[in-house]
């Protein structure tokens, strides 16, 4: 089930949106709610959502200042801006920190839930629920590839299987990871494992962040195999390249 956070400090908003997205269709839990921008990063922190619904006018954090924390802290989540301001500042700062959607309030249900679909196939490119049948003939090798490609650098953090895009578009995963490898010159795990790492090096840079944390954060469950798989890619150890990089800096 995909899990949605709602961060609006206006109570008929949150009801609106709870009401009219379509949760169940979308193999949705019914959304969390938050009321402002501090209190939704403490609620990102707790259960992690995939899509988020943000005001850009709140108090104690506005929408702009949740946006360029939660994009750095959370880049696997999908965020649409609902505002009731019709601004291009507002528009810009909403792209700027890779808003998927900008709505205007009041809400609108087609709207609310053409954005909550362009959001999940952002997530999630196999999602059958959401595409017509007859579009998976349409869709050429070359494209297939590009999909693969965006998918993992919006979700490089999580469990990726191959076997999803095989069953998808009725490639092997052999024939898969030759186009893969043949346009961008990596196989896919090897794509997946060079997101991470270089992730975790911006990561590493900054000691306030701990190194067991950046573990969770890019999706190993062990701490031991992540500094396992950065020695291996790096030749050095996570808590090595720090010292370096911060004996570099002084």
């Amino acid at each position: 089930m995909y899990k949605a956070l709602i961060i609006d400090d206006e109570k008929p908003v949150q009801i609106a949106i709870q009401k009219l997205g379509h949760w169940r269709q979308y193999h949705m839990d019914p959304p969390q709610l938050a009321v402002n921008g501090k209190d939704g990063l403490s609620a990102m922190r707790e259960f992690h959502p995939d899509i988020v619904f943000v005001d850009m006018n709140m108090p104690v954090m506005d929408g702009a200042s949740f946006l360029m924390k939660a994009s750095q802290e959370f880049p696997a989540s999908q965020y649409i801006v609902v505002s009731g301001y019709d601004q291009f500042s507002y528009a810009q700062q909403a792209i700027r920190y890779g808003a998927c959607e900008y709505l205007l309030k009041p809400v609108v249900e087609e709207e609310l839930n053409a954005a909550i679909e362009k959001a999940l196939l952002r997530i999630d490119p196999a999602a059958s629920f959401l595409q017509p049948k007859d579009t998976q003939e349409e869709i050429s090798p070359e494209e297939v590839v590009c999909i693969i490609k965006e998918y993992i650098e919006s979700n490089y953090c999580q469990n990726i299987k191959i076997t999803m895009f095989a069953e998808k578009y009725f490639f092997s995963i052999e024939y898969l990871t030759k186009l893969f490898r043949n346009k961008y010159g990596f196989t896919i795990y090897e794509y997946v494992l060079k997101l991470r790492m270089e992730r975790a090096r911006e990561l590493l840079e900054d000691e306030t962040n701990k190194i067991i944390d950046i573990a969770g954060r890019l999706g190993y469950a062990d701490n031991h195999y992540f500094s396992k798989a950065f020695r291996t890619y790096y030749h050095i150890s996570p808590s090595q390249y720090r010292r370096e990089y911060l004996s570099g800096k002084e």
